[in-house]
């Protein structure tokens, strides 16, 4: 069985280190890819330190992954040899479900298999392991075409922070003429104003720094919160039409709620490690207001997305990294010293087997 080089967390208390690890043959229907760049989500920090109580070892994080294809087996007709692609959170599904007819592989009943820390349905390991390595082999039909308009570096957030935030805009029918909130500004937010301005929305950008106003209004926010502050919070009381809330921190939800109009939605997208306090019901009850969540996004949706980037010319706001830095960008990512993803230079990776 072939090997290639990863960056890999032994253990919840190790810091992520070179080790080899087995990659299966392209089948008919797979496609080989050589990892070009990985960008660096925080769900990786919390798998490599088993933070959500679920990672299994060794762990291979990278859920954000550009390349080139080296390989396609027999079967393969989407997609040839030197082409550049993405790899986003998801390499299967169970193809049958309700959720997979629809295109929904995210919301998969029969059983997903994420792109690492999944049991690995092909036997070549007892888990997936992900983008922090030199290559990997998908499935035909999980795998992205990647305009040549993108930046490479710059389209690797893109498959997660960018479908986790453009799915929920698009699902909620963002546009010109709403009011659209956006509570945070990280490597989800960002992605987040990004998108719902080039979707023709004016955007209301609500953080807790002061200090981030004058990058909000750079990546396209055209007002400003400071959410800590009462008097302007309670300004735009009943005033936008849709909010998509990026913290992955508990906090608060209720003065966002009270932002919402007249059958005002705020969805969710960021995970926090423990409960956000409870809802206030009555305000929720009197303006018909919706709180909703949202995961990432399925494969012909994450394609759009790739699509309407390439069309709009967005791209993350990135810090590229040697793979030898990784746990230096861990620590960093805790302090939020990273304005606004951290990609991997995977060619630094390569070095190594030289």
């Amino acid at each position: 069985m072939p090997k290639t080089l990863a960056f890999a967390a032994a253990s919840p208390t190790s810091p992520l280190a070179m080790m080899p690890i087995p990659r299966r043959e392209p089948g008919a229907g797979d496609v080989e890819i050589e990892i070009t760049h990985c960008g660096v989500c925080h769900s990786d920090l919390h798998f490599a330190r088993n933070e959500w109580g679920m990672s299994a070892y060794p762990c291979v994080p990278g859920h954000e992954i550009i390349g080139r294809i080296t390989r396609v087996g027999a079967g393969v007709s989407r997609f040839k040899p030197g082409d550049t692609v993405g790899v986003g959170c998801l390499v299967g599904s169970c193809r049958t479900c309700g959720p997979c007819r629809e295109h929904l592989e995210n919301y998969c009943e029969g059983g997903n298999t994420f792109t690492y820390n999944a049991p690995d349905k092909h036997g070549t390991a007892p888990m997936t392991f992900g983008g922090y390595s030199t290559s990997m082999v998908v499935t035909q039909d999980f795998v992205l075409r990647v305009d040549a308009r993108l930046d490479p570096a710059r389209a690797a957030p893109l498959l997660c922070a960018g479908i986790t935030t453009y799915s929920p805009l698009r699902h909620w029918g963002v546009g010109p003429g709403q009011r659209v909130g956006v509570v945070g500004l990280g490597g989800l937010g960002h992605m987040g104003v990004k998108l719902a301005r080039a979707m023709g929305a004016e955007v209301v950008l609500f953080t807790t720094s002061p200090g981030k106003a004058e990058d909000a209004r750079r990546l396209g926010a055209h007002q400003v919160v400071i959410s800590r502050d009462e008097t302007q919070m309670a300004a735009q009381a009943g005033s936008l039409h849709f909010i998509l809330n990026t913290v992955a921190a508990s906090h608060d939800l209720n003065p966002f709620m009270n932002a919402l109009r007249l059958n005002g939605t705020m969805c969710l997208v960021g995970a926090p490690e423990h409960p956000h306090p409870p809802l206030q019901v009555f305000p929720v009850i009197f303006k018909r207001r919706s709180l909703a969540g949202s995961l990432i996004g399925g494969l012909r949706e994450t394609q759009e997305m790739l699509d309407f980037c390439a069309a709009k010319g967005i791209g993350a706001d990135i810090e590229l990294i040697p793979m030898q830095k990784i746990n230096e960008a861990y620590e960093r990512m805790l302090r939020s010293d990273v304005k606004y993803r951290f990609v991997i230079d995977m060619a630094s990776l390569k070095r190594e087997l030289k």
